[in-house]
């Protein structure tokens, strides 16, 4: 009779383990999926390795009036400026903008910048922001950006 009780117990403590092991793999991966329903691709687009860094993450939830500050390398301004932009996850401009240069802009170097950028009244969900290069030829083939997508909260 006692062994028939410790084996009832045991096989118990297993089903209880395989359950919880079950439902913790359930969440992960609910949890993966719906992060990939927001953001289908959370990695940096564009000329990803002409940024040296930026103060808002690839993924980050973003709201409000925020100042950015970044650094690329590779000719991307023009009399200290640059363009900063917000687009919609069709890559379409929600809202244009720029930002200036805080170091020598003048250099191959990378180069640090400061922006504004104003997420209020604008639709929330998946968006980027473009880091493009201030092309004063105005040619195409002189264009360059960098996508980084965020969520607009």
């Amino acid at each position: 009779m006692k062994n028939k009780k410790t084996a009832r117990i045991i096989v118990i403590i297993l089903i209880a383990i395989a359950v919880v092991f079950l439902g913790w793999q359930f969440s992960k991966n609910s949890f993966k999926n719906n992060n990939e329903n927001i953001i289908p691709n959370i990695k940096i687009l564009g000329n990803a390795s002409d940024l040296v860094s930026f103060s808002i993450s690839p993924g980050q939830e973003v709201s409000g009036i925020l100042t950015a500050t970044g650094s690329v390398r590779g000719a991307y301004f023009f009399e200290a400026n640059i363009q900063v932009n917000i687009l919609d996850s069709d890559k379409k401009v929600l809202r244009a903008g720029y930002g200036n240069a805080k170091t020598d802009w003048m250099t191959s170097e990378p180069v640090g910048f400061e922006t504004i950028l104003d997420f209020t009244k604008l639709p929330k969900g998946p968006a980027y922001i473009e880091i493009h290069n201030d092309n004063a030829s105005g040619l195409p083939e002189n264009d360059k950006n960098i996508l980084i997508p965020i969520i607009i909260k």
